[in-house]
């Protein structure tokens, strides 16, 4: 969170100061140059005499226009999703029922659930849904129009018939994290994610490493919202200090 502090005051003003930024921030100067410098060991700023610069490039956040479609995005970054959706198949196994999102890491864990003999899953991603409903698992895909490509289910009838729900537990699936919050690629889909965020017990998003610091069409929660992160690598600084102030529990797959 002090962190974070020192960023947003970078941004603000375009250096600053230890001294300046120790008083507003009630700690001792030394406790701030040791910020700066595991700041700069990241790569955050460049210190300087007596404060810090902005470094170059530093804190970018890049912009997905385009959605790729969903094999294209099931072969990037695979083996750190198989390990994030293991991950969650553990976490999910103190829960009933679970909500489960569309997207790429959230259909490798329905691979996982196949076994939950004894669960009920809800889930807007007919692919997910196919693949659950052939095993033992309890499934029940919500009804609606079906987005070509993706394979999901959404509309106003989708949203009414999951909203009188509650859900032990949701997986949502992301394109990206900074520190305003989640963010997808389709207008479609954000609805849903939001339903699950706001009926389940506990809310936990599913988001590999190479989505931090990118954001897309839709701004789907901020991040006090979630109650779980799993990811593959721990989080940049910034979003790290972010997640941290809004209390999310970061995990990262083993």
């Amino acid at each position: 969170m002090r962190q974070a502090a020192i960023l947003d005051a970078l941004r603000a003003s375009g250096a600053v100061h230890v001294t300046e930024i120790a008083t507003e921030l009630q700690v001792s100067d030394m406790t701030i140059r040791r910020d700066l410098l595991e700041l700069e060991r990241a790569g955050r700023l460049v210190r300087t005499h007596g404060g810090a610069i902005p470094a170059a490039g530093a804190a970018t956040v890049e912009m997905d226009s385009d959605e790729p479609d969903f094999d294209a995005r099931l072969r990037r970054q695979h083996a750190a999703k198989e390990r994030i959706a293991a991950a969650a198949a553990t976490l999910s196994l103190a829960h009933r029922t679970i909500a489960l999102d569309v997207g790429t890491t959230t259909f490798l864990l329905a691979h996982h659930l196949r076994d939950r003999a004894h669960a009920k899953v809800f889930t807007n991603s007919v692919r997910a849904a196919e693949l659950l409903g052939a095993s033992q698992t309890e499934t029940y895909l919500a009804g609606g129009r079906v987005r070509r490509d993706e394979l999901s289910v959404g509309g106003a009838e989708a949203v009414a018939q999951f909203e009188k729900l509650w859900f032990d537990v949701c997986f949502v699936g992301l394109s990206g994290v900074t520190v305003d919050g989640l963010f997808d690629y389709s207008i479609e889909d954000v609805d849903l994610k939001q339903v699950y965020l706001n009926r389940s017990g506990l809310k936990v998003a599913l988001c590999d490493a190479s989505k931090f610091q990118r954001m897309s069409l839709v701004h789907v929660a901020p991040l006090a919202d979630l109650d779980v992160l799993i990811t593959d690598a721990p989080p940049p600084p910034e979003i790290a200090a972010a997640l941290e102030a809004a209390r999310v529990d970061v995990q990262v797959a083993p």
